[in-house]
């Protein structure tokens, strides 16, 4: 098939490339901005597993092809689909508006944006008012972005489950066509309507985010009572009715979309007269769950802190990204930097990013080296899990450290043999 796709999202590049992959033609419409100009000049704007190299593969094939928003869509063209950002729903509804409908081929628009639930919906009634002939039943529909950042592209090829909301048949055909190839070990589409599928992601998203805020708060509970919440973890995650994913207590969660569901989960419990009380729980347990960090420091040095030096490993919103969006480094970075902290950190993909975020600053230092940045520091804060941080040299921290203080924001370490080796050892919910 001949597909348009739209959007500079780390959606659009992964949808657009998988695509291509598959043998189809497209055309990939990019917003001005540093995505569309990274693209021209060969690079890969998302560090992302095997993306970049799929995506120069497809490039020079021919069939991922670099296009502008302002170009139509081609002739033999006839699905659009719609990887935008979660604020460009007036995008949207203009590029449905602008469909050439003098034409014998009906459009399939396929929404993957985050929008709010019943966009689909307008989006079909734009088409629909758009077409010249009602008979050519053109289609909007649902199949919203679920991929993982930091395993984007394998999160696509081959996804656990597709959320397809469509009213018609021959359009849930159809999109089923183009996932075929991304479909064959079990059929993993389910059908529904196109706001239940809407519904669903943001669901999803929020139930996710009720499990991360509500260890956290189990996790500073063991603290107060003294026990292990690796231990209650393990117990609740044995439980068939709860299961051991998103169990893990740190330091909070982060990402642009993932808060940004959440909250459009919340907004839209609000608009419908309904109190989005547990999700605002969740929001302002997770903004506290921030600086739980620099609270156990804090404690630590006897609210002394001017003056000192503080590394932080790890300031991507999560390992394999070198995204900063919401991250709790930026929460905890300020917190620092405001008691007079001279901070010092590593991270394997964003400390470009967190430069631009910073600026010139004398109280921050960034390193190429994690040993680097721990040399002279008062204490270590590890907070995004890089598996480069799981095994460190604890003689060689122990030697550089002014002080062999380690603060485990994601309980990657174990502290018994942290503490044998002649460390201070605090993490969430363990001690």
């Amino acid at each position: 098939m001949q597909l348009e796709v739209y959007g500079d999202t780390l959606c659009a590049l992964v949808s657009a490339t998988a695509l291509a992959s598959a043998g189809n033609q497209v055309f990939l419409h990019l917003p001005e901005g540093n995505v569309a100009q990274q693209l021209a000049q060969g690079d890969c704007p998302f560090r992302e597993p095997g993306l970049a190299d799929l995506m120069a593969e497809q490039s020079q094939a021919g069939r991922l092809v670099l296009s502008s928003l302002e170009s139509p869509p081609h002739q033999q063209s006839t699905v659009v689909w719609l990887a935008l950002s979660p604020d460009a729903l007036e995008l949207a509804v203009q590029i449905v508006a602008m469909l050439p409908t003098h034409r014998a081929e009906r459009w399939l628009v396929v929404n993957q944006s985050t929008f709010p639930v019943g966009t689909s919906e307008s989006l079909q009634r734009a088409l629909v008012e758009n077409t010249t002939e009602s008979e050519t039943g053109s289609a909007v529909v649902s199949l919203p972005d679920l991929i993982i950042e930091g395993n984007a592209l394998q999160s696509f090829m081959r996804a656990d489950s597709w959320l397809l909301g469509a009213e018609q048949v021959w359009a849930q055909k159809q999109v089923a066509e183009l996932l075929r190839p991304f479909n064959r070990r079990r059929d993993a589409i389910m059908l529904m309507g196109s706001r239940e599928a809407e519904f669903t992601k943001l669901a999803i998203t929020g139930m996710l985010a009720t499990r991360l805020s509500y260890m956290n708060d189990m996790a500073n509970l063991a603290d107060h009572l003294g026990v292990d919440i690796e231990r209650i973890r393990q117990g609740m995650g044995a439980d068939k009715r709860i299961g051991e994913a998103y169990l893990y207590p740190g330091c909070g969660f982060g990402g642009l979309s993932f808060s940004r569901d959440v909250m459009s989960l919340a907004s839209t419990l609000q608009g419908s007269g309904m109190q989005a009380q547990l999700l605002d729980e969740v929001l302002r347990i997770n903004e506290r769950q921030k600086e739980v960090l620099f609270r156990k420091l804090w404690r630590h040095y006897g609210t002394e802190l001017r003056g000192r030096r503080v590394a932080i490993w790890g300031v991507s919103f999560k390992p394999e990204s070198s995204r900063i969006d919401n991250s709790p480094a930026l929460k905890l970075i300020e917190a620092l930097w405001a008691q007079g902290v001279e901070v010092h950190v590593h991270d394997p993909r964003a400390l470009q990013v967190l430069g631009e975020w910073a600026g010139e600053r004398d109280d921050l230092v960034l390193h190429d080296d994690p040993y680097a940045a721990a040399e002279g520091a008062d204490a270590l804060m590890l907070v995004t899990e890089w598996k480069a941080y799981w095994s460190p040299d604890l003689l060689r921290l122990k030697m550089s450290m002014a002080h062999p203080l380690l603060l485990d924001g994601r309980n990657v370490w174990d502290p018994d043999f942290i503490k044998q080796s002649g460390f201070t050892y605090f993490g969430i919910g363990r001690s």
